[in-house]
């Protein structure tokens, strides 16, 4: 996913998550709250309550931001959207990780078909 395409900021997350907007699935969260820009904007986080092992937390945020790619180009514009990883996604397998990422975004709204 390009650059300009993702939040980096650490005070992008917090307004993200402070618009209290958001789907829970077993294996991640998702917030979402409106940006003003004709193009949605994507943040994966991770934290070490999921795994203790940097490496395995990067996977699960490859992973994430990978199947978030994949549906990009059906997503509503104009979000920003912050993708929380819950400790089972540490164990799961692709397409458990890639299916809650679309149940997640259809219950949100977020994806035109």
């Amino acid at each position: 996913m390009k650059r300009e395409l993702r939040l980096r900021r650490p005070a992008d997350f917090e307004r993200v998550r402070a618009g209290k907007r958001s789907w829970f699935q077993p294996l991640l969260v998702l917030y979402a709250l409106p940006n003003g820009l004709e193009f949605t904007r994507v943040g994966v986080s991770v934290g070490k309550r999921v795994a203790k092992a940097a490496v395995v937390r990067n996977r699960v945020r490859r992973r994430i931001r990978e199947a978030v790619r994949l549906r990009y180009p059906r997503l509503r514009p104009g979000y920003d959207l912050v993708f929380i990883a819950r400790a089972p996604s540490a164990e799961a397998d692709w397409a458990a990780l890639s299916g809650a990422v679309e149940r997640a975004l259809r219950r949100a709204r977020l994806l035109q078909d």
